[in-house]
């Protein structure tokens, strides 16, 4: 069965994507929660005009997804923890990424973060998704609360 995806979901694609499921997934789960609708020769038709005309707008969001990789880049993340030695009383998620992005400025949805469960003090990398064509690598570092 073949779908058109309103909006992006984990591990299918992403919004404006054609892909194909089985019946009983995209029948009983995608087409009622709203997250797609059945792919009819016309709504093919409907989508490809669609995309033709946001081509233009998405090389600039595209632009200015790159922009803020190249600021995140540069970014030196710290985020401190309580810690016995180099073991972390608790762990640090992609919540904790996320709302260490937010004081240096930058507002990301944790949903784009992927990184995982870090128990220990030291150096990580997560990886952060600005746009689809537009993934960066994120280093931050984990220290002990004084």
């Amino acid at each position: 069965m073949e779908i058109i995806l309103k909006q992006d979901v984990q591990n299918l694609g992403f919004k404006d994507d054609i892909v194909s499921v089985k019946p009983g997934y995209g029948r009983n789960f995608l087409i009622p929660q709203g997250f797609a609708t059945l792919a009819t020769p016309s709504a093919k038709k409907v989508l490809a005009e669609n995309l033709k005309q946001k081509a233009h707008k998405e090389a600039k969001i595209v632009a200015d997804a790159q922009a803020l990789a190249e600021s995140l880049k540069a970014l030196e993340i710290k985020i401190s923890a309580k810690a016995g030695g180099d073991k972390l009383f608790g762990s640090v998620t992609n919540i904790d990424i996320a709302e260490a992005l937010e004081k240096a400025g930058h507002s990301i949805d944790r949903k784009f973060i992927t990184s995982g469960t870090v128990k220990r003090t030291g150096k990580y990398s997560a990886t952060v998704r600005l746009h689809r064509s537009v993934i960066v690598e994120l280093a931050y570092e984990i220290v002990a609360e004084q």
